[in-house]
């Protein structure tokens, strides 16, 4: 085993026992917004909503209306967002100048009676260096957790979605755990302040507030001081990441270095870490059938049409697909003999966003890192890991992959995935232009 894994993670991870009839598995944004609306209308005594930004559009409208009404109708109600700080103080990339989320939140706050404080969490002094990417809900004794952002196309609220996983898990010492952690790990920071208020300090004024959070974060973990280290029932244990070698990174590498027969990863852009990348070499080498479902290009979420104008951005979706093919190209064999299997999912003019893994039909990793350097190192992180040694989830996990599945096709050769040449004029000439100074290794680094 490799000199990673001598102090292995896996059997010391401390989890709270989970009844099967407690875990749902949501079919669809759509059904994942009407869930969220129904769980923060009936909430008794807390909600939590943690994510990387509530857009404001319809959907995040109609979300914070919720949030505001269910406040209304039970002041005692403990409500809290936390969205990253940074993300929240720009508008959309190339949309032009914009003043971002927090404008909305402080107008939502000054026409509503009610309160619903939002907290901005600064990860990094630069967007580029670092994001909050935590994940999931608490709503009373449920997490709901979900890679999903809050707006129009993550929630179905028009014609298009966002594809993504959608669980919900009822059970109190989880809920607890991760409100433990938003509550002291996060807002009770000197870095963290309210966005839907005015006068908020500058990034510059809070550099040594945000060092010290990350500093501290660096080191946090999840309170499973509950939970238990039974390994022979079905459990979830909750992770946090952030930084080099951190341990949610140490879990995933551990988990496919523990497969025998099966392993499934989802990831939205394919820019896989090193360690990530060997260990999927050996888990190849000792027979292991690996399946790896990505977007098609078009189904990125930063695809640009080339009819339309080119934008930097719009380059991202085809260094992905550079990578990918320069994978594929390595692994023709495996893919010849059906060991490994790469799908690309599209369906219509929708985008993919699903993450997380699958291991030998007993672990099943629900997570927003996207298996990516950036995720690895730069990005504050979370997952759900469920470990299932009866396989009391077998059904609802084959059904939730038949699901992903649907709208996938595989990669019989390197060669069907298209080059440099072929790729829109503007697109080629920045990549050929990006390739020729020797960036493209630090764009798939912070990227």
């Amino acid at each position: 085993m490799p000199s990673l894994f001598k102090r292995s993670l896996l059997p010391r991870l401390r989890s709270f026992p989970l009844a099967a009839d407690a875990v749902s598995i949501l079919n669809g944004a759509a059904e994942f917004r009407r869930c969220l609306l129904e769980q923060i209308a009936q909430a008794t005594h807390r909600i939590y909503i943690v994510a990387l930004y509530l857009q404001h559009d319809e959907a995040g409208q109609e979300i914070l209306d919720a949030l505001h009404a269910a406040k209304a109708a039970r002041p005692e109600l403990d409500v809290v967002v936390v969205v990253d700080w940074l993300r929240a103080q720009r508008g959309l990339i190339g949309a032009g100048k914009q003043p971002g989320n927090s404008a909305w939140y402080q107008q939502q706050t000054r026409e509503h009676s009610s309160e619903v404080p939002v907290y901005g969490v600064p990860v990094q002094t630069r967007e580029l260096f670092g994001v909050l990417h935590l994940k999931g809900f608490v709503i009373d004794d449920c997490v709901i957790y979900s890679g999903a952002s809050l707006n129009n196309v993550y929630l179905h609220k028009f014609d298009k979605y966002r594809f993504d996983r959608y669980h919900l898990l009822r059970n109190q010492a989880l809920a607890d755990s991760m409100q433990h952690l938003v509550q002291h790990g996060l807002i009770a920071s000197r870095a963290v302040h309210r966005l839907d208020v005015p006068d908020l300090p500058t990034t510059r004024s809070l550099r040594n507030d945000i060092g010290d959070l990350r500093s501290r974060l660096k080191h946090a973990t999840y309170d499973t001081a509950q939970g238990v280290l039974n390994k022979d029932e079905l459990s979830v244990s909750p992770l946090l990441g952030v930084g080099k070698n951190n341990p949610l990174s140490r879990v995933i590498c551990e988990l496919i270095a523990s497969a025998r027969y099966q392993l499934t990863i989802c990831t939205p852009y394919f820019n896989l870490p090193l360690p990530v990348t060997r260990e999927i070499n050996r888990a190849l080498a000792r027979g292991v059938k690996v399946d790896i479902i990505v977007g098609d290009k078009t189904a990125n979420d930063f695809y640009i049409p080339p009819s339309e104008p080119f934008k930097v951005i719009a380059a991202l979706p085809y260094l992905y697909e550079i990578s990918l093919r320069r994978f594929a190209k390595r692994h023709q064999r495996e893919i010849d003999s059906g060991a490994l299997n790469l799908h690309l999912w599209r369906d219509g003019e929708n985008t993919y966003h699903l993450k997380g893994m699958w291991v030998d039909e007993r672990y099943t990793l629900l997570t927003g890192n996207n298996l990516n350097p950036r995720a690895f190192r730069l990005d504050l992180e979370n997952a759900l890991l469920i470990d299932d040694p009866k396989g009391e989830l077998s059904e609802p996990r084959r059904g939730e992959l038949a699901e992903i599945f649907r709208h996938t096709r595989r990669i019989e050769n390197y060669q069907h995935l298209e080059t440099l040449p072929e790729y829109p004029p503007a697109v080629s000439k920045f990549l050929r232009r990006v390739s020729r100074v020797r960036i493209e290794r630090l764009l798939y680094r912070i990227l």
